[in-house]
């Protein structure tokens, strides 16, 4: 979400699926889109059948490759590499779409003249803290302004403003932004610190030779893409990248997605049809999920969450998050209404509308420290739902461990997942590591309802609510997600019932007045709805998030989707037929925010107000009106005109001008070069992965200096990389991926008679050259092995896994689908056993896309055996506990 938050304003994608049909030019990279959102992948056939050009970067060739007309296979782990060659070869070729960058992008602002780029410091950026592994980024800052981020972490950020600010673990779509003092510009682009020339010293020797050399890829097929992408951008004509978890799951993956940013607003494809960047999601909600967050650090609709900060009332929260311009000016009203929605009449302005109830962070809380909280015995008790960690997570051993621990667990799925019986047949009882009888963690195993069986609302990938309502009762004992909370709430509830004690204040002061319906006492999804949507002191629905208030006079669960109950009709279960609006379909559910399709639309046209192109309009300015109108809603102050200039002493909105379509943003640019927000730098820079054959060959720096390296401990070591000594006992690369005919960690699939039939066995994916190196036969047995464990594999022996010449030799690399576990009709090895828990530092995901392995012919060892084979792995290359941990 920060790639995308930090570069534009909000972290969601920048358009919707339909739209790629209007592309010119499609580079699908970091998904398998055929595969894995084939329903989405229609409308790359569309855009392809109307003369578009559709390329596939991928180390496999999948069933997308073979649909695009350009493959291109690379190494795993090079993504910025290649995309930094792009970058070079436009700024080079002068393929930028200039009027576009100078207007709409922070291309002529003037850095301060205490940054150093990586140039400089062979591979850190200015202000990185060695011992700390962080950035303290005051030197990143414009001359003559000092900007915070709309999104990512904002922790210390700022010299000047670090008494004022509690910034905090905070990421996603559109956080507090803002800025003080105006940045000095030099339009004509020369000035040697203007954003754009520090950003061609940057990638200048990111050359063809060099991507060749890292990456893998031949010249001439990586200039063609180059060709292919200046050709199909400018005035006339828009190109759109996609990407999906290949891109994220990475120990730099928000800068892989920072670099297509890049290059998108080089080009000028934002905010245009056919153009921007779509983030594909792997579930029907996980958009929805960060919008009103399963996440540890954001509130709904991305307010932070605060910080164990001593005396921190609502008023200096709010003064050190909101912003001074833009539209996070009024985040008090969006907090105070959130209050009122979650505590009603207890939350009044004199006790602060009830914030010190709320929960504050006292540091990083993801998944993979709350494994070590179990570890250690800080973490006790511990609620799955939909998620199974004990085949799903990376170091799944560590997962399982760390449950072993627990005082109690509570699963919530379809069926007996890995995660609820770990405890008797899991790897660690097979090999002796754990005994059942040992193990004291009480498990609660409760059916889940499938959404079939519920009503409600998804998400989707491209921020649409769509409301879906119950078909079937659910059987038995399952229940919705929605009951479970509602009914636990209420038995916690009627359990402190009198109690006097400060701490229970915060659940018995909840609005907790659900309606309900049915034989099971069902509570109404839509009265849930409606409550996210807010309403005014009447209990009159809200239209808009313009309408909330900072006096406590609105109450709103989530900002950004205020208006999708406006009129008090469901916005997100309107159904419109295709045939009867126009190509934008907004009559089809309800998109945030404020049900625009395509965000910083005003970008489509140039800084008049007028349609770069009538190929390519979309919204515009109505000189007659003095409104913008089009074919979507204007993400854009609908009466500002194009030439708006504000006073030096606005506020909010107002503050920006009217060319400045990144309304979300503190200077209302797309952001080239992120002065704040990042834990790893403001330009996407080319790091090896956390394990990697190969030796940075542009910078000293090996690997992210800012990564998060969990402790290693006995079941987390991580490989010697590059030339150090040992790192040849793990000479292959090796990725993990999805298949069409298994979901997740293949708790919903395994089960099911058809789906295991087509997909029986776990597998991994070799070339012939590697098959005959290593001795591997085709349906055969392999064994896979890294620091962490062994796992075994069928062997498919295929020519879509290309051999690459890197650096004068020969890369293999191993494909792994990670949907496998030891329960269901369909049974093997998980992939997730052989990786490690290094992270990315802005987001905390691990890294499961580019590993180092060795591989074997035969099954793997069985008992104690197994684990004594990764040992003597560890002994043969060497590693210890500091093994990987340097910066």
């Amino acid at each position: 979400m920060p790639g995308l938050g930090t570069s534009f304003g909000r972290g969601g994608a920048t358009t919707y699926q339909q739209d790629l049909q209007n592309s010119d030019c499609i580079v699908i990279e970091g998904s398998n889109m055929a595969e894995c959102h084939p329903v989405g992948f229609q409308w790359v056939m569309e855009a392809k059948a109307r003369g578009a050009t559709v390329i596939h970067v991928d180390p496999r060739y999948t069933r997308t490759s073979a649909l695009a007309d350009i493959h291109v296979p690379l190494r795993v782990g090079t993504d910025i590499a290649f995309l930094g060659g792009i970058i070079n070869h436009v700024l080079q070729n002068e393929k930028y779409f200039r009027e576009y960058v100078v207007n709409y992008t922070n291309a002529p602002n003037i850095l301060r003249e205490g940054f150093q780029d990586t140039e400089d410091l062979d591979g850190v950026f200015s202000g990185f803290d060695r011992e700390g592994r962080t950035y303290s980024t005051g030197s990143w800052q414009y001359e003559g302004a000092q900007v915070q981020a709309a999104s990512g972490k904002r922790d210390q950020q700022y010299e000047k403003l670090q008494e004022k600010h509690s910034r905090g673990e905070s990421a996603g779509s559109g956080g507090p932004s803002g800025a003080e003092g105006r940045p000095q510009r030099d339009e004509t682009l020369q000035h040697p610190r203007c954003v754009f020339q520090v950003l061609k010293k940057h990638y200048a020797r990111y050359t063809p030779e060099m991507v060749e050399q890292i990456c893998g890829i031949p010249q001439e097929l990586f200039l063609k893409v180059c060709r292919a992408l200046v050709d199909n951008s400018g005035r006339d004509r828009t190109s759109e990248f996609v990407y999906a978890v290949g891109w994220t799951q990475h120990t730099v993956g928000v800068q892989y997605i920072r670099a297509a940013a890049v290059l998108q607003l080089l080009l000028g494809n934002m905010g245009r049809p056919g153009g921007g960047i779509m983030a594909l999601r792997g579930h029907a909600s996980i958009q929805g999920s960060t919008d009103i967050p399963t996440l540890f650090n954001i509130l709904p609709g991305y307010i932070p969450m605060p910080h164990a900060h001593a005396d921190e009332d609502l008023d200096s929260f709010i003064e050190g998050e909101r912003a001074d311009k833009g539209f996070w000016t009024e985040m008090r009203a969006y907090t105070v209404s959130l209050l009122k929605a979650w505590y009603g009449a207890a939350a009044t302005p004199e006790n602060d509308f009830c914030f010190g109830h709320l929960p504050r962070l006292t540091g990083s809380h993801s998944t993979y420290e709350t494994v070590h909280a179990q570890r250690e015995g800080t973490c006790t008790g511990y609620f799955l739902l939909g998620e199974n960690p004990a085949v799903g997570s990376a170091n799944a051993a560590m997962q399982r461990l760390g449950m072993a621990n627990l005082d109690w667990l509570v699963v919530r799925d379809f069926s007996l997942i890995e995660s609820a019986t770990w405890w008797k047949d899991g790897p660690e009882i097979e090999s002796g590591e754990l005994r059942t009888e040992d193990i004291g963690t009480e498990v609660f195993f409760l059916p889940a309802a499938a959404h079939t069986e519920k009503d409600g609302s998804f998400t989707n990938t491209q921020r649409m609510l769509q409301y879906h309502h119950q078909a079937v009762e659910p059987p038995g004992d399952a229940r919705s997600e929605l009951w479970f909370m509602f009914h636990l709430g209420r038995i916690v509830r009627e359990k402190l019932a009198g109690s006097t004690d400060p701490r229970d204040r915060p659940i018995l002061d909840l609005t907790w007045d659900y309606p309900t319906k049915g034989r099971i006492a069902e509570p109404e999804a839509e009265a849930v709805l409606a409550e996210i949507n807010g309403y005014d002191g009447e209990g009159r629905p809200l239209a808009s998030y313009e309408q909330l208030e900072e006096d406590g006079s609105t109450a709103c669960g989530c900002w950004i989707y205020c208006g999708v109950y406006a009129d008090g009709i469901n916005q997100a279960d309107r159904r419109k037929p295709a045939k009867e609006q126009d190509w934008v379909a907004n009559q089809w559910g309800w998109a945030w925010p404020a049900n625009r399709r395509v965000l910083y639309n005003r970008a489509s046209a140039d800084p008049d107000g007028k349609p770069w192109s009538e190929r390519k309009a979309l919204v515009w300015w109505d000189e007659d009106s003095a409104t913008w109108t089009g074919h979507d809603i204007p993400d854009f102050d609908a009466h500002m005109s194009p030439w708006h200039r504000p006073p030096e002493d606005a506020t909010g909105g107002e503050a920006l001008s009217g060319v400045d379509p990144f309304i979300m943003q503190s200077d209302g640019k797309g952001w080239l070069f992120a002065v704040a927000g990042l834990a790893d730098g403001p330009l996407p820079t080319h790091y090896e992965p956390q394990e990697s054959p190969f030796d940075n060959l542009l910078y000293g720096q090996q690997r992210n200096p800012a990564r998060q390296v969990l402790p290693p401990g006995d079941h987390n070591r991580y490989h010697p990389t590059g030339s150090a000594p040992g790192s040849d006992v793990f000479p292959f690369a090796v990725t993990t991926y999805r298949l069409t005919e298994h979901h997740t960690a293949g708790g919903m699939s395994r089960g099911l008679p058809y789906l295991a039939e087509l997909q029986p066995e776990m597998f991994c994916e070799v070339s012939p050259e590697l098959a005959r190196l290593r001795g591997l036969e085709h349906l055969g047995w392999a064994t896979v092995v890294t620091a962490r464990a062994a796992i075994e594999a069928r062997v498919l022996v295929t020519e879509r896994m290309t051999p690459l010449t890197v650096q004068g030799r020969t890369l293999h690399q191993v494909g792994l689908p990670y949907h496998w576990g030891g329960n269901g009709l369909t049974t093997g090895d998980a992939a997730n056993e052989l990786s490690h828990q290094s992270l990315d530092p802005n987001v905390h995901i691990q890294e499961v896309k580019a590993l180092t392995c060795d591989i074997r012919p035969g099954r793997r060892p069985r008992g104690p055996a197994r684990g004594a084979l990764v040992r003597e792995y560890q002994e043969r290359a060497g590693i210890t506990e500091q093994t990987g941990t340097e910066i």
